[in-house]
């Protein structure tokens, strides 16, 4: 490809309001075009880029024995209220009526649908195992796209999903596709990392993630470095702190004019956090909820909300919790018998605690668990955080943020259930398929390859998911020879069936540079008078900047090698 008739322009200038280095990057490197709020063209250098990436996609699925096919991204609404869906997805499914008035859904993911393609194909259990995969285009209708690619309302994904006999046969396929993602991963040039994660929506009864390590990532990574547990902040645990047994005191009614929070708390009885108990309200499903939890630690809405098996659940408001009959700043669930209550396992981690006492300007001291309140629900709800004690030894658990680069899923029978895909086993029984699912977001991983690999002066693009592998620059092209040579090495290197990008045009050496490093082609070929005076082409490394010059009856063969390498 000539840079003369490359499509596209670069941009010196980093556009406004953007965020994240790969989005910056992408824009003035004139691989992408927004169209939309998170609704992004791919142009010509951006899709050689993400063909390259399919096609590593496509290699390790053929290697984990899947096999692809391409399933429909509209579909009639019955089949996502079928498994429940339709209302878990909420504003984030894209509906549309057709002509006839027939509701359908653009598709965030394919379970439901291939579940029922699956059903009509599957009778025996000689017909499984079995994993399927396509490449294909989902639509969710997010509130907040942001950082280019990373997350947007129309994107590719590479979704597999795989059916079994049994858990143990989803045990094999789970761990045969995360060491696919993990060489996927590896090809692409990404460092990720595996770790445990919530199912939100997809639902299932494992998953974990591979997260690129960024400071812009969407997800907190807790981990530690000692024994190499790592999840979402959104499933991590800890090892909570057990604090004094001591013998239970009677309790006390202390006035506290004025404090609302456990910070103000503390300070006006010399407390410690941990010697208080926090009381918020939740609505889950329409109900109002109390939640009680240690006051060092803060409550996990997601644990909270899998407790709760709550379809939908937010913090109450202000005037929900006064027309409740609470004190907001003062609430306890002593006393209380018209709610719910769930509880954090910490409020076990002590005695003697110091909570609302249902009366403005009053605490209670000395609050003990179950002598002086009832619980509904107790169990993990509280978030991990950077400091506290690792799950699995005693060290201290570190917090990153991420980039989700891909997702697996142990799903269960839940969609087979749900959707009565059977199978009839080897006694004449009728049994739920089992299944798990594996996702990876084409252009979000585009995305996480340029966050981690980049400089000041734009991409450096691994040489397997690279645009092109050469760059090949003429200096002064109004010399005929260098054009002459230039032009003989450009077919050269093409007849190899190396890719390269030849930038002919009649700019100045620093153009052609510039534009070459924000792109970011692994090697670039320099040809002008100076290296042909001394019967050499100069060769340089993107990634490292190591520049070396080469005897041009050698080039083809050193270029080669590097490619190579």
């Amino acid at each position: 490809m000539r840079t003369s008739k490359l499509f596209g322009k670069t941009l010196r200038q980093p556009p406004a309001e953007v965020e994240l280095m790969s989005h910056n990057l992408m824009l003035r490197a004139g691989m992408i075009y927004q169209v939309s709020s998170g609704v992004y063209s791919y142009l010509p250098t951006a899709l050689r880029s993400l063909r390259k990436i399919e096609n590593i996609l496509r290699d390790e699925m053929e290697n984990a024995e899947a096999e692809e096919l391409r399933l429909s991204v509209l579909q009639p609404k019955e089949i996502w209220e079928r498994s429940g869906r339709a209302d878990n997805y909420g504003p984030n499914l894209f509906r549309l009526n057709d002509r006839r008035k027939k509701t359908l859904v653009l598709a965030p993911t394919h379970e439901e649908l291939l579940t029922l393609i699956v059903k009509d194909n599957i009778n025996s259990y000689r017909d499984l195992p079995t994993i399927l995969y396509q490449i294909q285009t989902k639509f969710r209708d997010e509130i907040r796209p942001r950082g280019g690619l990373i997350r947007v309302r129309e994107f590719d994904m590479k979704d597999a999903y795989s059916f079994d006999v049994d858990d143990s046969g989803l045990d094999h396929n789970y761990k045969v596709m995360v060491k696919a993602y993990k060489n996927i991963f590896s090809r692409c040039g990404l460092e990720a990392i595996m770790v445990e994660a919530d199912s939100g929506t997809i639902g299932g009864k494992d998953s974990h993630e591979f997260v690129s390590i960024s400071k812009f990532g969407e997800d907190t990574i807790i981990r530690c470095d000692s024994c190499g547990y790592a999840a979402n902040s959104e499933k991590a645990q800890f090892g909570k702190p057990e604090y004094s047994k001591e013998d239970h005191l009677e309790i006390e009614t202390v006035y506290t004019p004025g404090v609302k929070t456990i910070t103000d708390l503390c300070g006006s009885l010399h407390l410690e956090p941990s010697d208080t108990v926090k009381t918020l309200f939740y609505v889950a499903d329409n109900e109002m909820i109390l939640v009680v939890i240690r006051g060092d630690l803060d409550v996990n809405q997601i644990k909270l909300g899998n407790v709760l098996k709550a379809s939908n659940l937010r913090l109450a408001t202000h005037d929900e919790v006064i027309r409740k009959g609470f004190v907001p700043g003062s609430a306890s669930p002593v006393d209380i018998e018209n709610v719910r209550v769930i509880a954090d396992e910490s409020i076990n981690m002590g005695t003697n605690f110091v909570m609302g006492a249902n009366l403005e300007g009053y605490h209670l001291k000395n609050v003990n668990h179950p002598r002086d309140f009832r619980v509904t629900v107790m169990g993990d709800i509280a978030m991990a955080q950077a400091g506290h004690s690792c799950p699995k030894c005693t060290s201290s658990l570190i917090e990153n943020r991420g980039i989700e680069v891909g997702h697996v899923f142990k799903l269960g029978t839940r969609y087979s259930e749900a959707l009565e895909a059977y199978y009839i086993d080897d006694t004449g029984h009728r049994q739920p398929i089992v299944m798990g699912c594996y996702g990876i977001g084409v252009g979000r991983l585009l995305a996480a390859i340029i966050e981690q690999n980049h400089d000041e002066r734009g991409i450096i693009f691994p040489i397997s998911v690279a645009p092109f592998q050469i760059s090949l620059i003429a200096l002064n092209i109004e010399n005929d020879l260098v054009a002459a040579e230039a032009e003989a090495l450009y077919k050269e290197l093409s007849n190899l069936n190396i890719e390269v990008l030849y930038d002919d045009r009649h700019e100045s050496a620093g153009v052609k540079f510039k534009d070459a490093d924000l792109l970011g082609i692994p090697l670039r070929l320099v040809v002008s008078q100076r290296n042909l005076n001394s019967n050499v082409i100069e060769i340089v490394k993107r990634s490292t900047g190591e520049t070396s010059n080469v005897a041009k009856d050698a080039i083809l063969f050193h270029t080669t090698e590097l490619l190579k390498g």
